[in-house]
């Protein structure tokens, strides 16, 4: 982190980026920073940490915060998502509450301050989606958030997007503007607090759940086993980085589905998510994958914490790892 030595005219905001599952939270973060870097797939709850993502412009450097969407389950595995989407707005200096407008949006905002349980802190909602609605002006979002006002006091002001199409300037515009003063957290090379090694792991979970059907995505986790960076050459390239992980499934009958015919699923999972993680760390890499049954993984803290999912608040007892 730059805590000195910077220029005195430098700015920052610190933006949570919130609401329920598949909204296009991680979508409107890759829009802007112009990369793939958030994992976005069409089913929901691809994203289970919270974690920074660094967008800078001129002297401005916005800091979003991307986060799990907020879902109701007792489920031990889902309370862990839950907890990571709530502490997502600690310390930010501004929530982006985003809502699906091809859906009643009335609902989900009730539902969102019902689940969060928490005081929220200065809130924009942000409705996605625009592209999806062939009438934007029939839609009652004035008197909606009039209704959510009641709800959420925090709320502010409302912007009408479509993170995939673009359509989102006037947002940004307004985030830089309620930047202060202070210095950057992240230097200009860095696009996030996560380190390569998380995103290898995102990556092949993110080609797992594209290639595979129905619920099996939600039975599987990606664990790391190698990691040796290659070594930075002479003339700037970089040597072969060679990566061994393992993906975790909840039955046996999984396992054979991941590997496929002949390996032929693992062998593209492995081939899709090998010209990812090149592209981000701009090198070749050498990508070993193996499958694992680790019966109910998703009730196991080591595993748990292992993939950044500390106990919750209200998490249940669950087994370690001996």
């Amino acid at each position: 982190m730059l805590l000195i030595n910077q220029h005195p005219e430098n700015r920052s905001i610190m933006v949570a980026i919130l609401g329920a599952t598949n909204v296009g939270k991680s979508s409107l973060i890759n829009h802007y920073l112009g990369m793939d870097l958030s994992v976005v797939t069409h089913k929901p709850q691809t994203t289970r940490n919270r974690f920074h993502c660094v967008y800078n412009i001129d002297r401005t450097q916005v800091v979003f915060i991307d986060t799990p969407g907020l879902h109701r389950s007792n489920q031990e595995f889902n309370k862990r998502l839950n907890e990571q989407a709530r502490e997502g707005s600690t310390g930010a200096d501004l929530n982006l509450l985003m809502v699906d407008l091809s859906r009643p949006v009335l609902k989900q905002l009730t539902s969102f301050s019902e689940s969060f349980r928490r005081e929220l802190g200065r809130t924009w909602v942000v409705f996605n989606k625009s592209d999806l609605i062939s009438d934007l002006d029939k839609l009652p979002l004035d008197e909606v958030i009039l209704q959510a006002k009641k709800i959420m006091p925090s709320i502010e002001k409302h912007f009408v997007i479509s993170a995939t199409s673009g359509l989102g300037g006037e947002l940004i515009k307004e985030i830089c503007n309620e930047s202060t003063n202070r210095y950057h957290l992240y230097t200009d090379e860095e696009v996030s607090n996560k380190n390569m090694r998380f995103f290898v792991t995102e990556y092949i979970r993110e080609q797992a759940y594209l290639l595979l059907n129905e619920e099996l995505p939600y039975e599987l986790a990606v664990v790391l086993d190698e990691y040796h960076d290659g070594r930075i050459k002479d003339d700037g390239s970089r040597e072969v980085t060679h990566i061994a992980a393992t993906i975790l499934v909840n039955r046996p009958s999984q396992r054979g589905i991941v590997v496929g015919s002949k390996g032929s699923m693992i062998k593209s999972i492995g081939v899709r998510s090998r010209e990812k993680i090149e592209n981000l760390l701009g090198g070749q890499i050498n990508l070993n994958l193996h499958v694992k049954v680790s019966p109910r993984w998703f009730k196991n803290n080591f595993v748990l914490e292992s993939i950044g999912l500390p106990r919750a608040q209200d998490s249940n007892r669950v087994w370690r790892k001996k």
